[in-house]
């Protein structure tokens, strides 16, 4: 059994998936609960004994929000009350480091435990690569997961992105077409951390990021966790394919009342989010859908608890019209926790087989996976993304 401890550092700390995440892994360890979720549990221990073990994984991370995770928890409503008082004591003992604040970048989120707003870009680098240090003292191995709220959608073919040398001659220069989630990320590479992006955010895949992982040997992944109506969409889309079914429209809507759904009613951060969403239904079917509409509406209500609504137009033999429509009610967090878990634990192993740069073969977890060739288009069709993993992880 692999007794390595692995510290998962977590960007949006105290956010829904976060104090999830936490909790899962603290109940876990209590026997509470069992692994249903974790797509990478059954597996076979001696065929994955590199993998960091779910017992052996430790947290920390930032929040633009102080409190401890206790009180996130309460605030989330994710857990059962007896989850909840199982786990309290674990999750009072945590508190986010501060965070990252920029309202040109995430409007509609504001906390008050975040760094000095003068601080310059090094400066903010150099205090989130020290908490990274101090973080690796108390475990074997560290792995930064971004989970923070959705930034709007950075200017992607701007030169500054280009390179490393450009990258860091902005970063010098204090450009404010540098996000957040840029300088995470540029902070966990820098520090020889891996880096999952389980956000929209634009971050390690610009070409400078990508540059800086593979000269310092880091891995990175991302990007936007697959959860539930894009991974319905990626069993449901080949399964058309197979059948000559002619898709003629998708109309594809959410309504979710979380912290992340707040930070996507802002029109900026939801045009990040409808890009990872829309884009993998031509690249599996091979044509262009043109009613291809997707919506996503923040509706307090709700909380975590997300519906997600599909009506799908078909064409089959003899012209004739058919219809199919899924009705997808679910936890958010309860569907994003465990890939989170599982892509840190990859990244982890990645990293101990000396990979670097883009680990591809986690695309299955993500909605607009990474390649290492630029402008590739990535496999998007779910259960050839599984097979990619499970040949890699054995």
């Amino acid at each position: 059994m692999n007794s390595r401890k692995l510290g998962i550092a977590i960007i949006g700390l105290g956010g829904a998936v976060g104090t999830t995440i936490v909790a899962g892994i603290e109940l876990l360890k209590k026997g509470k609960i069992g692994t249903e979720g974790l797509p990478l549990a059954d597996l076979d221990e001696n065929l994955t004994r590199n993998l960091a073990n779910y017992e052996n994984i430790v947290f920390a991370g930032w929040d633009l929000f102080g409190e401890h995770l206790a009180k996130a928890a309460e605030e989330h409503d994710v857990l059962t009350h007896k989850q909840f008082v199982a786990v309290e004591a674990e999750l009072r003992r945590i508190k986010p480091w501060r965070a990252v604040g920029n309202i040109e970048f995430l409007a509609n989120i504001e906390g008050e435990n975040q760094f000095a707003p003068e601080n310059s870009h090094r400066e903010t680098i150099e205090k989130i690569q020290a908490d990274l240090r101090e973080f690796k003292k108390t475990c074997d191995s560290a792995v930064v997961i971004n989970l923070a709220s959705t930034e709007k959608l950075a200017a992607e073919g701007n030169e500054i992105f280009n390179s490393l040398a450009d990258f860091e001659k902005a970063l010098d220069a204090n450009s404010k077409e540098i996000s957040p989630a840029m300088l995470y990320a540029y902070a966990a590479i820098a520090e020889n951390v891996p880096y999952g992006n389980f956000t929209p955010s634009v971050a390690a895949d610009i070409p400078a990021l990508v540059e800086f992982a593979e000269n310092k040997q880091v891995p990175i992944a991302g990007k936007d966790g697959k959860t539930g109506q894009t991974m319905i969409k990626s069993v449901l889309a080949p399964a058309f394919k197979t059948r000559a079914l002619k898709v003629e429209g998708w109309f594809s809507t959410n309504i979710l009342g979380n912290r992340d759904g707040l930070a996507l009613s802002n029109a900026d951060s939801l045009a990040s989010k409808v890009k990872t969403k829309s884009s993998l239904l031509d690249d599996i079917l091979g044509y262009t859908v043109e009613d291809h509409l997707v919506d996503i509406r923040y509706y307090k209500p709700r909380g975590d608890n997300k519906e997600a609504w599909d009506n799908i137009d078909l064409t089959g033999f003899l012209g004739q019209p058919m219809q199919l429509k899924v009705n997808f009610l679910c936890k958010d967090s309860i569907l994003a926790a465990p890939l989170a878990i599982e892509i840190a634990r990859c990244l982890d192993l990645a990293k101990q087989r000396g990979q670097s740069g883009v680990l591809e073969e986690v695309g299955v977890f993500f909605k607009y996976p990474m390649t290492r060739q630029t402008g590739a288009t990535p496999e998007n069709a779910l259960h050839k993304q599984e097979a990619v993993l499970l040949d890699w992880v054995v």
